[in-house]
């Protein structure tokens, strides 16, 4: 049996014991002592509560005694310092983990049942005083003596007190720390259990039962374990609400937007291109999840109608995709959204295991082009794929789009041959190997049977010879295109890859390899082109920096903290000073940005005080004011917060210590980044009948943006509400809209074509 010390236990489980003891032996004296002469209809509830508070007492010292073997088994499963993992001891810590979690659970039930029983204490004693004291067989409680009345409230009293403080304090008995103290293995370790038994229930409750009773070593520990060295600050005392609470004044520390100096604007015919391929990115989304950001409210009977549920009879046009519905519904909502005829879907795929993407072939012979649509995070497993964050090693396979194509530079291509190894995302990466081998087949057989869909398209003699390749994804999906081009381009040179808010993904002398075919667009402030292990940690140091410059905290100890768990490594230093020469030359001017688009959005919110239609207006003199063109917001500005470098403070401050080993490399978003960003548009002003009025409305602006300036993450209101497709697709739209007033853009340049 585990043996706990005083000093293990919270102070709120000493007050809980003390107080639920009280409650037990004052309510048996009040059934068997004071009110021994009631009938049962009143001394029940009575009894029922105080066996409660009986039973929440032994719960609470079996659940201590399972908290301490699960933290004994983590400290010995970590005893030597090293991370090698051992099927039997993690079986242990993992057998340790759930009874402890079950018993934790069995408390939390003992809460809801006391909280119930005090609610069903208070009516049953109004409803006697109500009655003028008659309670079935018992005596008038109102004519008893007033030490049994002042018994009776102060047993309510208490009670209901110890019933809403329980509410409050959480299934924890013993102080984790007491036995982590500052062993950062071992919190990693328990955070590493914590995440992976909730994962695993998560899928099981999503329908993914497999996942629950596995015990190697598969993604989704892999996962957990990241996750759980991401907590690791825990192990220097700092607490969960702390570091939202950084978060929360990194939200408010921003600067006032900068005067743009020197920024060049995106190429037109990439803008429009990428605006006419959007659509079949987002309607690679066929589940219901962007439906229920477009329609919370009726998003299921939205989501069904996309899916064709009411029109059963077209199952047979529509065509069929692996992993599809009886009636091919995921086909009928792809088709619905491009609104295109059937036949122009040829292969595709939407129920996918790890590590595989869901991916759309589009033949379009009016244009001679083959459009390849990636779908982005929309199921666990992509959240899954999402989590392997930890970068793979990328092999000449991977990158022979790059290394063996004949339209990328000489230099470049023998620099790209000298300078491995090059990393990537290992999610991504693996489920691009995957998604190449479904679109292209076995390319070591030259056997017909072997040929992907694109061999089978666009071979000499095929139905699609000649035709151009594009291909787009959305978030997760404009990554995985991004890695898919790198090892097609080789092949089919007239390829180009759309990514709309993807995941840094690639090394920098990848991304900056590929901007010739790559173009990823990014939408104001979203995190997604953010997010990366790094950026993370970053942000986590950035947090606890704040805290410390707005608390009355140690301020020396916050800053050892964070040069301890979230130091910048030797090899990220390095390779942020190395360019290579034939990099993007849009992106030498350009360093890091800083988005604040609050002041633009209180001005917007003002409403008009008068409406008016311009093109109708004859006798009114109409008069436009208009701003300097270089004098909009600057979306580069030369720092990320108000923080500034704190990676750079704590390397000044504290002593380094070389953890470089461990040090996950710096990735990058591949091609080349074009930021749309919102803009304040001209004042109009018009005088109508004596009357003066002014409107401002938003316009977009296109950059083409330096992949570093995206390495840090922007803690901003709109963060995730800037990753919603439609977001991007409308700054888009306004940005050629933009253009044709300009006259920047002739009428065949406007039409969407696709």
């Amino acid at each position: 049996m585990a043996v706990w010390r005083l000093q293990n236990l919270r102070w709120v489980t000493i007050i809980l014991a003390v107080a639920n003891a009280f409650v037990f032996f004052l309510g048996g004296f009040l059934v068997f002592g004071a009110y021994r002469s009631c009938g049962p209809k009143f001394v029940l509830p009575l009894a029922v509560v105080s066996c409660l508070a009986g039973f929440k007492i032994a719960t609470m010292v079996q659940s201590a005694i399972a908290q301490a073997a699960t933290a004994r088994t983590v400290l010995e499963t970590n005893a030597d310092g090293t991370n090698v993992f051992d099927s039997v001891l993690r079986n242990e810590r993992r057998i340790r983990y759930i009874k402890w979690l079950w018993w934790a659970r069995f408390t939390i039930v003992m809460t809801v049942l006391q909280f119930v029983g005090a609610i069903y204490l208070v009516i049953h004693i109004a409803n006697c005083i109500s009655n003028g004291g008659e309670s079935g067989h018992c005596d008038k409680v109102q004519d008893s003596s007033d030490w049994k009345q002042h018994l009776l409230v102060l047993f309510t009293t208490m009670v209901c007190t110890v019933a809403l403080l329980q509410c409050c304090t959480g299934p924890h008995v013993l102080r984790w720390r007491s036995y982590y103290a500052t062993k950062d293995d071992a919190w990693k370790a328990h955070y590493s259990e914590v995440f992976d038994h909730r994962i695993r229930e998560a899928l099981c409750c999503l329908g993914r039962v497999k996942y629950l009773s596995v015990l190697e070593e598969d993604e989704v520990f892999s996962v957990a374990r990241l996750l759980g060295d991401l907590v690791a600050y825990r192990a220097s005392g700092t607490g969960n609400l702390e570091l939202l609470a950084g978060l929360a004044l990194l939200l408010k520390q921003t600067q006032p937007p900068k005067t743009l100096d020197d920024c060049l604007e995106a190429p037109v015919e990439q803008i429009r291109e990428a605006a006419a391929l959007h659509k079949f990115a987002e309607a690679a989304y066929t589940g219901p999840l962007l439906d229920l950001g477009r329609n919370p409210f009726i998003f299921s009977c939205v989501w069904l109608y996309r899916q064709g549920v009411l029109m059963p009879w077209m199952r047979k046009r529509r065509p069929v995709l692996h992993g599809d519905n009886w009636w091919r519904g995921h086909a009928a909502a792809f088709l619905k959204f491009v609104k295109l005829s059937p036949d122009v879907l040829r292969q595709g795929r939407v129920n996918q295991g790890k590590c595989e993407a869901a991916y759309f072939v589009l033949v379009l012979h009016h244009l001679r082009s083959v459009v390849i649509a990636v779908r982005g995070t929309e199921t666990p497993e992509d959240l899954i794929t999402d989590g392997l964050c930890k970068e793979c090693s990328l092999s000449t396979e991977d990158l022979e789009g790059l290394i063996n194509s004949s339209h990328i530079p000489l230099d470049l291509r023998q620099y790209l041959v000298s300078s491995f190894p090059h990393y990537g995302h290992s999610g991504i990466v693996e489920t691009a190997r995957d998604l190449f081998k479904q679109i292209e087949g076995n390319t070591t057989n030259d056997e017909s049977d072997s040929r992907g869909i694109l061999s089978s398209l666009l071979s000499p003699g095929c139905e699609c010879e000649g035709y151009g390749i594009r291909i787009v994804g959305h978030s997760l999906g404009g990554a995985i295109a991004a890695l898919l081009g790198m090892r097609l381009y080789n092949r089919y040179p007239n390829l180009h890859v759309y990514a709309y808010g993807p995941l840094p993904c690639v090394n920098l002398v990848v991304a900056n390899a590929c901007s010739k075919f790559i173009t990823s667009i990014v939408f104001n402030n979203e995190f997604s082109a953010r997010l990366s292990v790094r950026s993370v940690l970053q942000l986590r140091a950035d947090a606890i920096t704040a805290l410390s410059k707005d608390s009355i905290t140690d301020k020396a100890a916050i800053f050892r903290l964070a040069h301890r768990f979230l130091h910048v490594s030797k090899y990220q230093r390095n390779e942020m000073g190395v360019m290579h020469p034939a990099s993007d030359d849009s992106a030498g001017t350009i360093k890091s940005e800083n988005l604040n688009e609050s002041e633009n959005d209180s001005k917007e919110s003002e409403e008009l005080d008068q409406k008016f239609d311009l093109w109708n207006e004859s006798d009114g003199e109409d008069i436009l004011t208009e701003t300097d063109p270089n004098e909009f917001l600057n979306p580069f500005a030369t720092e990320v917060n108000a923080l500034g470098d704190s990676m750079s403070q704590f390397m000044e401050t504290v002593p380094s210590v070389n953890l470089s080993s461990g040090d996950p490399p710096e990735l990058y978003l591949p091609g080349l980044v074009i930021h749309m960003v919102p803009q304040p548009r001209s004042v109009h002003k018009s005088l109508q009948n004596g009357c003066g009025f002014r409107a401002r409305e938003r316009c977009h602006k296109a950059y083409i943006a330096d992949r570093e300036s995206f390495k840090d993450i922007i803690v901003s209101p709109s963060m995730f509400l800037d990753h919603l497709p439609w977001r991007c697709q409308n700054a888009m739209e306004m940005v050629l809209e933009d253009w044709n007033a300009k006259g920047l853009l002739n009428d065949s340049q406007i039409v969407d074509v696709y």
